[in-house]
């Protein structure tokens, strides 16, 4: 099963950003860590961040046909919030997604607490910090969608 990861705006930033809000870990170390472990599995994972919206739209498109991405783990970043365009995008295609946000959105300000794009998502992990990412591929791998 190939999963791809995508994360949205200012997430390239972990590790520096807001550690208050964030951590301390940075997301490669994190990523390789998780790739092994899924490699070793007979999985793969693939990963893609951008601060633009549209390129998140095209990525998502591009998983959704390319005949090998089995699913979506996506942490849209702020675009959660109003991106009608990237929830459109995961609605429209045949991969399944779940979101995820490191920080637990529903304790964050108003303007954090709605999810536009988890209503096209099978599920939403909030606040476990990176390892949502984590149990997000592992959920993913016990259940197999395809």
């Amino acid at each position: 099963m190939k999963i791809l990861i995508i994360n949205g705006p200012n997430l390239n930033l972990l590790g520096r950003r807001q550690p208050e809000i964030y951590g301390t870990r940075g997301w490669e170390g994190f990523y390789d860590n998780l790739k092994r472990e899924t490699e070793t599995d007979g999985h793969s994972l693939d990963y893609f961040q951008s601060n633009c919206e549209g390129a998140i739209v095209d990525r998502i498109q591009q998983a959704g046909y390319d005949g090998e991405t089995d699913a979506i783990v996506i942490n849209p970043g702020a675009y959660s919030h109003y991106s009608i365009a990237i929830a459109d995008a995961l609605a429209s295609v045949p991969v399944p997604a779940i979101e995820v946000h490191i920080s637990n959105i529903m304790a964050r300000e108003e303007e954090r607490r709605r999810s536009v794009t988890a209503s096209a998502c099978r599920g939403m992990i909030c606040g476990l910090g990176l390892d949502g990412y984590r149990v997000a591929v592992e959920y993913t791998l016990r259940h197999e969608w395809t």
